[in-house]
């Protein structure tokens, strides 16, 4: 046989410590998402329970007065759940008001004149924002008022993920974040939510803004945000906001003088390609 090569072993000291390891690093998602979560704490907003992600579409759609032919809610923009395929119950008081409301209008509108249907009310699906959690915690603000008959001013904010049926490509999943706040109180005006939203986004080093007017189902006005981006030389749109409609308001049970003003974005979440 050849002979075997001979190896020089160095010295092993046993007793040594390894080198440290370096510790994790937040993903920057979650870097923005604590920097806005510390930003609107310190202007005064308490933070909404946000963990249910399956919800029915009379929160999601219905009681945010987004009639039921809407295209946000055909099959091509919404993850509809098939099992459970629909919820189990939701405020019958409150949902036949809702109704009345989309059929027939109330509260100085004239509503949407169709034939409102409980079985697509009652559609189970993956929100597609968080202004559901929204609705439900004014609904539960107007149940309060209807109990006590006082009404204590609000300011809430939410952050987390929302799901739309979108085609995905190598740096977009189907999964978005939504940033969320909204105030609710009297004598509210258009000038608040600017102030607002002026204070917010300057906070985060957007400080040239402009506002141009647009169109949602539950906010009248409405109003686009776009910031200047330095780098690139131009405008770009990073949010949406407005007043909430009194047709969404009133059938909760807020009082009449109240007002809700709000504002937000949602964008998907990038993957970083391989």
């Amino acid at each position: 046989h050849d002979a075997l090569p001979i190896f020089d072993f160095r010295p092993a000291n046993l007793k040594t410590f390894g080198a440290d390891l370096n510790g994790g690093y937040l993903h920057p998602l979650m870097k923005v998402r604590a920097e806005f979560r510390k930003i609107l704490l310190g202007m005064g907003f308490e933070e909404m329970p946000t963990n249910q992600f399956v919800e029915s579409s009379f929160w999601n759609f219905d009681s945010l007065f987004q009639p039921q032919s809407h295209p946000a809610r055909d099959a091509h923009d919404t993850f509809f759940i098939k099992d459970p395929a629909a919820t189990l119950s939701v405020p019958e008081d409150y949902l036949q008001v809702v109704k009345r409301t989309h059929e027939e209008g109330g509260f100085g509108s004239i509503g949407y004149n169709y034939k409102w249907k409980r079985s697509e009310a009652f559609k189970n699906l993956l929100r597609t924002h968080t202004t559901a959690i929204s609705a439900k915690m004014l609904h539960k603000l107007g149940q309060e008022y209807q109990t006590t008959g006082k009404f204590t001013p609000k300011k809430y904010f939410s952050i987390d993920r929302v799901f739309l049926n979108e085609t995905m490509d190598a740096t977009h999943l189907a999964e978005f974040h939504q940033v969320e706040f909204f105030v609710a109180d009297t004598d509210l005006t258009l000038g608040h939510l600017i102030s607002l939203l002026e204070t917010f986004f300057h906070k985060i080093g957007i400080t040239n803004l402009r506002f141009k007017p647009a169109y949602n189902p539950y906010t009248e006005p409405s109003m686009e945000i776009f910031g200047f981006h330095p780098d690139l030389n131009c405008w770009t749109e990073i949010g949406n906001s407005g007043m909430f409609r009194p047709e969404m308001l009133r059938p909760m049970g807020l009082p009449e003088d109240v007002q809700v003003i709000a504002g937000g974005d949602r964008k998907s979440t990038r993957l970083t390609p391989v």
